[in-house]
């Protein structure tokens, strides 16, 4: 293996890792920002040392035992922690002749449990949304201070500062590394699935910039998705989640052409979807509601991408029952955002009347007021209506709005239209 393919390796290793090996560390020494630097510096090692000595068998037990003996030599050099280091010293260096079994039940000792405690401590409530985004894709999805940054457009330096910031939060605030009690933790689960939705959803309809995508971040949100699943099988919602990432993501090859231009749902060649992940969804969907009698909101909208997905062409989609998805949503969670799609189901099951009736009644909502597919919508109803000036104006306003380059000249090109006096193509 050439030393570009050992790197590789190392890569991979790390991302599928870090998060067990930082889990497993936190445990030990109770403070996720040393148990962080302890594993940076098993992957520096892992570095200096696989090149010549080739990828260990089992790499994530050479992570955890390198990172162990690094934290033994850090307590020692600080003269802190004393008791730990005897912890530390007798469960690693008292092994007897072969240590290696000792190495591997450490490494899986409870490290499920760990990862949870590992997740939700990413995700606790004393810090930011922004602070737990950026805490969660160091720490559980394994990108570097530089991924995180490139993926959401601002500076390594801000994302830096973001990430140090969380871990001095959580160690001021003595934040424990546990699964929270039963009383909060249906609480705080709701904040850990939140970031990952805005995760995936900053990857799949990038707000700012030039790419309409931004796979990273789709890849990392869809992994964590899982990784939660699996921690937590017995939870309807986080099965829900689940199946609305994978539908979702399954779009992702036909929402683009050949020259990165956004192509919109109706639009999309659906032989394009990948249906291996439609199949995931779905079954996970099919999970999600076998669990709990009452659906919840991910679920719902699990359920809203599920009628798109058995579409075969888009002519085949059941708006009504879309609409009628979207009013069960909107009696979960009351949001102008819920009720302006539920609008778009309208307009597409009943006619653009019904739509724009619905868009009326919300087009004050002060949360409404920057968000540019209000106007894009109701320049759609407009449109279809023949109301060719108004739905210039509408067009116009939206491409005004977006912070995405590539949307601003998609909708640039539909106000273009409208002040011709045509429709639309797309």
């Amino acid at each position: 293996m050439t030393v570009t393919e050992t790197h590789r390796a190392i890569d991979a290793v790390w991302r599928i890792e870090s998060a067990r090996v930082i889990a497993g560390l936190t445990r030990i020494v109770r403070d996720v920002g040393r148990a962080e630097e302890l594993a940076q510096d098993a992957l520096v090692a892992a570095l200096e040392q696989w090149p010549q000595q080739g990828v260990p068998k089992n790499p994530g037990a050479w992570l955890m035992a390198t990172a162990k003996h690094r934290a033994i030599d850090h307590v020692r050099r600080e003269q802190v922690f004393a008791r730990k280091v005897q912890e530390l010293g007798h469960e690693i260096e008292t092994g007897g002749v072969n240590p290696e079994p000792d190495i591997d039940a450490a490494l899986d000792d409870d490290i499920g449990d760990d990862v949870l405690r590992l997740v939700f401590t990413a995700c606790h409530p004393v810090l930011s949304t922004e602070a737990q985004v950026a805490l969660t894709l160091r720490m559980l999805g394994g990108l570097t201070t530089k991924e995180i940054a490139r993926a959401f457009l601002v500076g390594e330096s801000t994302i830096q500062q973001r990430i140090v910031r969380a871990k001095r939060t959580l160690a001021d605030a003595k934040v424990p590394f546990e699964i929270p009690p039963a009383g909060e933790r249906a609480q705080r689960l709701a904040s850990v699935l939140e970031v990952i939705y805005l995760i995936f959803n900053e990857g799949y309809s990038a707000t700012a910039g030039d790419d309409w995508l931004r796979p990273t971040l789709c890849d990392e949100a869809l992994r964590l998705g899982r990784v939660l699943a699996g921690l937590t099988p017995g939870d309807a919602e986080v099965h829900g989640l689940v199946a609305l990432l994978e539908i979702q993501a399954s779009r992702s090859k036909a929402r683009t052409d050949a020259n990165g231009e956004p192509i919109l749902l109706l639009e999309q060649n659906r032989s394009r979807w990948d249906q291996m992940l439609i199949r995931r969804g779905l079954a996970a969907l099919e999970k999600a509601e076998s669990l709990s009698d009452k659906r919840g909101p991910y679920t719902v909208q699990a359920a809203i991408a599920a009628c798109h997905a058995r579409a075969r062409v888009a002519e085949d989609t059941n708006w009504a029952q879309i609409a009628a998805l979207y009013a069960e949503l909107s009696d979960l969670m009351r949001s102008p955002i819920v009720e302006l799609n539920r609008a778009v189901a309208l307009s597409m099951a009943f006619g653009p009347e019904v739509g724009l009736q619905l868009i009326d009644m919300i087009a004050d909502e002060p949360s409404l007021k920057s968000y540019h597919l209000l106007p894009t919508v109701r320049g759609d109803m407009l449109a279809k209506l023949g109301r060719f000036a108004e739905a210039h104006a509408e067009f116009e306003r939206a491409a005004s709005l977006t912070g995405n380059e590539r949307e601003r000249a998609l909708l640039t090109e539909r106000a273009e239209a409208c002040a011709r006096g045509v429709a639309p193509e797309r």
